[in-house]
């Protein structure tokens, strides 16, 4: 667990008395060889304080170590706020990806977001509350105004799903971070408008120049959309063949 405190009320709740160790970020190194040991004799259980061990958890590592070791591994799935957000937003679900927590800087965030601009899935964010609405403007910045929602306190007393475009969502939260854990969800990138001919011809051209026929026209083919075996004939035709 990340912090204690946390299981402790869980534990008290149940009737159940068990020794807690934290494990987290800052100690993982220095205890995990412990509780590795630990496992050679006795069943040690990682709990997460919210959501699901190991998501955005520094609990793989121990996992790993102690599948190196020959520790016998077996899982518990709780809720995980990955999933919920996704079925709480109304956003697109059969393709999605989980980016987790960005770079706390503007550059760094919005080169990470980058990556993604392209990629026809729905995006799942971690954020805290006083970074969301900065968050969010560089989001509609690097992706475009996208349909999002943002998603907290999931399974808790004060659940909050609020969606709306990224602009939007932005604007409900500037000056007024919320607090708790939060998801942001974002939805796909619309249906990208067909090339046109002379812009198919273009790519075609160029691509020319550094690859062979068969390979110019499968690139063109799949970053356009176009038709391969008409481009690998047009490219027959430009190089003369």
């Amino acid at each position: 667990m990340e912090d204690s405190r946390v299981t402790a009320k869980l534990l008290q709740h149940i009737g159940v008395k068990r020794p807690m160790q934290p494990y987290h970020d800052h100690n993982a190194d220095r205890v995990r060889p412990g509780l590795i040991e630990r496992m050679a004799n006795e069943a040690v259980a990682l709990v997460s304080d919210a959501g699901t061990p190991l998501i955005s958890d520094p609990g793989y590592k121990l996992v790993r170590d102690a599948r190196a070791a020959g520790r016998h591994i077996v899982t518990i799935p709780g809720p995980s706020a990955v999933i919920a957000a996704l079925t709480l937003a109304g956003l697109p679900t059969d393709r999605f990806f989980f980016v987790g927590f960005l770079p706390p800087k503007a550059k760094a965030k919005a080169d990470q977001i980058a990556e993604f601009k392209t990629l026809r899935a729905t995006l799942v964010f971690y954020e805290s509350g006083p970074r969301l609405a900065d968050t969010l403007a560089i989001l509609a910045q690097v992706l475009g105004d996208r349909e999002a929602g943002v998603a907290r306190e999931i399974t808790k007393a004060y659940e909050e799903c609020l969606t709306g475009t990224l602009l939007e969502l932005a604007a409900r939260y500037e000056g007024a971070p919320p607090k708790g854990e939060i998801v942001i969800v974002v939805g796909p990138p619309g249906e990208p408008e067909a090339a046109s001919g002379d812009d198919i011809e273009l790519a075609l051209v160029e691509a020319l120049k550094t690859a062979s026929p068969a390979k110019a026209a499968g690139e063109v083919a799949r970053t356009l959309g176009a038709d391969r075996k008409a481009l690998y004939a047009r490219a027959l035709e430009l190089l003369g063949k």
